[in-house]
């Protein structure tokens, strides 16, 4: 199966994403469909082998939708210099154009600029710089339009439209609501021209009008263009709404300007030329409006986006080369100098500095890094200089994954939004039924054409699917990009909505509670075994082992300068420890399990070893020949964040507890330091998911917090994986939620956040909901049925407009989100 992400144009309400799922959904071969109105995506998983992707945008295009293309290709300007006429012109342009991957080239010869479009995987942007010079010509510093560039510069655009057509609207329909409204104002005489009187020249009065709602329906042509395509294709949306109501004004108001010019005056009175205005107007302000908000809501993903440097400084030939970002090759070696940013993932050469990478961890204090050391893109450089080699670029960096993951979620629908989805697809089609009834009904009971016609508009006006359409994905966009500021990375709305839901914490021990750096903190040996020899011994036989404790005791071997001993077998066995031969010895390293199992008796140091372990350290026991030798014991350091987390845990109603392959003593040591609830030791890796398994059937929701790899099966078993401390592996398949810093402060605030975003998830449906159930029957005039005031279809327009404003608006909120910090100890 593959996944695709196309940019939809042309959608107004959750009516058309959904009958864009409907119409996809239908296609064979497809896996899963999912359309986000707030960022204008659809997300598509699909069989490549029975079905194409033009296939899916034609299903798309057929609807009437429109499908943005996604060049692969890259844009650039280059200006140029040298040129003196329209002849030099030409032979740029027929220079650029034999290199192979150029696709379209033009030279402007009155702006002195290239425009070129190609394939940069064919042909290098130097390669397109140096066919310029060969020339002739002079080749200047280029501007290449990326597709964060090009988003927003659309959606900027976009803005600016709708505001110069609801300026445009405001012009004529503000004129035509005076004349209108004017003459009707009795308790108070206002300024009115005399010539458009109409009680004496009604048909001038109502030409007026008409000439005046003309250009207002010009600039919201697009309400009927699609509005009515809906209808007729049986799909109906808000446009449709909006077309058929106002329609129903204007054609009604049409015909009295007829019985005017019959010679019948009264009809004057029977306008509703201003009500479509107004109408159309007040629209166009809540889709402005509108437009600015969704565009708030994004600008996480357009922070990171613009985080990355444009330019690279390269060694070539021992010379220093500045390139466009997009030329770097993995290989390459790149110069940093103090205050830049690091351009590309790479692997420090030469050189010693601190740098910044809050922007990948949310951790404000700098990393020192030297020889060897991982750098990433983006990160600030802050005091010295470096040389690195560009192991990763392009999508394949630390940066570009943590935008696609960010991505995928804003896209992703929570659970919680099925319902909404299900109200919306039949919103629309109800609300039609609901307004010629309500019309039908109050004709038939006043025989008044006029009245019944007021009910018709009010209700198809006030009605907004916009804000059901909008209330789950805003408030999804705004809460993971948030997380992302924060370094808190959430894969999807299914995963935010669960883990507000959590209860039960399980935490692995080495590296999460703990730093996860072991030394050895004693040595205790059996009669007849000195210390150095029994850790020399240890230490040689650890050395082919990858276990944190056998690593450990490498170290202390190292720091005593110890030589290692030559080893002549190795075997690691899982959960237990490690056997070896040394010299002729064997050699075996563990935990009691291993001991037990090998039948070693540990009398003469049972009591020592139950005294270290009770410190919190973990007791490794050695055995020669069968022998007990005696124990190393090794420690720990317990994370300063972990106490503060796991009190803020408690104080919003979560339960704590701790896994690890540690002895029940040093276990329950260590999770008295920091107040864990439950202790789970002595378990082996593989049992990891089981013990998770048990809590769940207890009638648990439970979050395992592990690194991401020795913890995957658990991970993937609990409800919510919550991966901490792993780096920039941000593209972990067994983890719901990734931590990039080492602190375990970010699991109460990614908890927080999730109770956060599905609270105000939760807010915007009630409000959507409530709107609409309370402003249908309004409209309907039940109020009016028992004496009650009419509502207006002018105010109906306002209430609807302001309704998708006030979601978008309290789905912003979530912006102010705090982060849990460790100077407070507690959220």
């Amino acid at each position: 199966m593959e996944n695709q992400v196309l940019s939809i144009r042309g959608m107004t309400c959750a009516a058309c994403a959904q009958r864009i799922e409907r119409t996809v959904r239908k296609l064979s071969g497809i896996g899963q469909a999912s359309v986000n109105l707030a960022s204008e995506k659809l997300f598509v998983e699909y069989d490549a082998g029975s079905l194409s992707l033009t296939d899916i945008k034609q299903a798309v295009t057929k609807i009437g939708y429109e499908v943005v293309e996604k060049s692969e290709n890259t844009h650039i300007t280059i200006p140029i210099g040298g040129m003196t006429c329209a002849a030099c012109a030409q032979r740029v342009e027929k220079a650029i154009r034999k290199l192979d991957g150029v696709a379209t080239v033009s030279v402007n010869f009155a702006t002195e600029k290239a425009t070129v479009e190609y394939q940069p995987q064919t042909v290098r942007l130097s390669a397109i710089k140096e066919a310029i010079q060969k020339a002739g010509y002079q080749a200047l510093e280029a501007s290449k339009s990326d597709a964060a560039d090009e988003d927003r510069a659309r959606k900027e655009k976009e803005i600016r439209t709708l505001w110069t057509k609801f300026i445009v609207s405001a012009v004529f329909s503000l004129p035509l609501l005076y004349i209108a409204m004017a003459p009707m104002i009795t308790f108070v005489r206002l300024p009115f021209p005399e010539g458009l009187s109409p009680m004496r020249y009604p048909l001038i009065y109502a030409l007026v009008e008409l000439l005046l709602v003309i250009p207002v329906i010009g600039v919201g042509y697009r309400f009927y263009v699609v509005g009515f395509k809906a209808l007729l294709q049986r799909s109906p949306n808000m446009d449709s709404l909006i077309a058929v109501g106002t329609t129903a004004a204007v054609a009604y108001s049409v015909w009295n300007v007829w019985k005017i010019t019959t010679g019948d005056f009264g009809a004057a009175e029977s306008l509703y030329f201003e009500t479509a205005g107004v109408i159309i107007t007040l629209i166009l302000l809540g889709k402005s409006l509108e437009a600015v908000s969704k565009g708030k809501t994004s600008e996480a993903i357009k922070k990171l986006m613009g985080l990355a440097p444009k330019t690279a400084i390269i060694i070539q030939d021992g010379i220093e080369k500045e390139i466009p970002i997009d030329e770097v090759e993995i290989g390459d070696v790149i110069l940093v100098k103090p205050g830049a940013k690091i351009p590309v993932d790479g692997t420090v050469l030469e050189g010693h500095t601190a740098i910044d990478e809050s922007m990948l961890t949310g951790e404000s204090m700098p990393v020192d890094k030297k020889a060897g050391d991982a750098v990433y893109a983006a990160s600030l450089n802050t005091n010295g200089v470096i040389r690195f080699r560009a192991d990763k670029i392009g999508s394949d960096t630390a940066l570009a994954q943590i935008i696609k993951l960010v991505e995928d979620a804003q896209g992703s629908k929570a659970p919680i939004a099925q319902m909404a989805d299900i109200v919306s697809g039949y919103f629309v089609p109800i609300v039609c039924i609901i307004a010629v009834l309500a019309g039908v009904a109050w004709y038939f009971g006043t025989r008044d054409l006029e009245f019944a016609l007021t009910i018709f508009i009010s209700v198809l006006v006030i009605a907004c699917p916009c804000a059901l359409g909008l209330a789950t994905p805003t408030a999804i966009m705004v809460g993971t990009g948030k997380g992302a500021e924060n370094g808190i990375l959430i894969k999807g709305g299914e995963a935010l909505e669960t883990a507000h839901k959590i209860n039960t914490i399980v935490f692995d021990k080495t590296g999460t509670i703990t730093e996860g750096k072991p030394t050895v903190t004693d040595v205790l040996t059996a009669e007849g075994v000195k210390s150095d020899d029994l850790l020399q011994i240890t230490a040689s036989a650890e050395k082919g082992s990858e276990h944190p404790l056998g690593q450990a005791i490498v170290l202390g071997a190292q720091e005593k300068g110890l030589a290692f001993l030559s080893v002549d077998h190795f075997e690691a066995i899982t959960g237990r420890g490690i056997e070896a031969q040394i010299n002729g010895a064997a050699v075996l390293a563990g935990n009691r399990k291993l001991m037990d199992e090998r039948g070693i008796s540990l009398s003469g140091l049972e009591q020592a070893s139950d005294s270290l372990a009770e410190e919190g350290k973990t007791p490794m026991y050695v055995a020669l020949d069968g022998k007990l030798a005696g124990i190393i014991a090794v420690a720990d350091v317990v994370k300063k964040s972990s106490r503060a987390a796991i009190e803020s845990l408690h104080k919003m109603g979560v339960q704590v507890a701790m896994i690890t392959g540690d002895n029940q003593k040093t276990a329950a040591a260590i999770a008295r330091q920091v107040g864990i609830d439950r202790v789970l030791a002595e378990v082996l890796p593989q049992d990891k998911s089981n013990e998770v398994k048990k809590l769940q059937n207890e009638g648990h929701k439970v979050a395992m917090v592990g690194d991401g790899i020795n913890d995957a099966p658990a991970l993937a078993q609990a409800d919510i994986g919550i991966a901490i401390g792993s780096g920039t592996d941000v593209a972990m398949e067994s983890a719901d939620i990734v931590l990039m810093r080492s602190d375990l402060m970010d699991v109460p605030t990614a908890v927080d956040l999730s109770k956060k975003t599905i609270r105000n998830i939760k807010q915007n449906l009630c409000w959507a909901f409530g709107y609409n159930v309370i402003g249908i029957p309004i409209a309907a005039g039940v109020l009016h049925l028992f004496g009650g005031p009419l509502l207006n279809p002018i105010f109906a327009a306002a209430a609807m407009s302001l309704s998708s404003v006030s979601v978008l608006t309290n789905a912003l909120r979530l912006k102010r989100f705090k982060a849990a910090r460790i100077e407070k100890g507690v959220h």
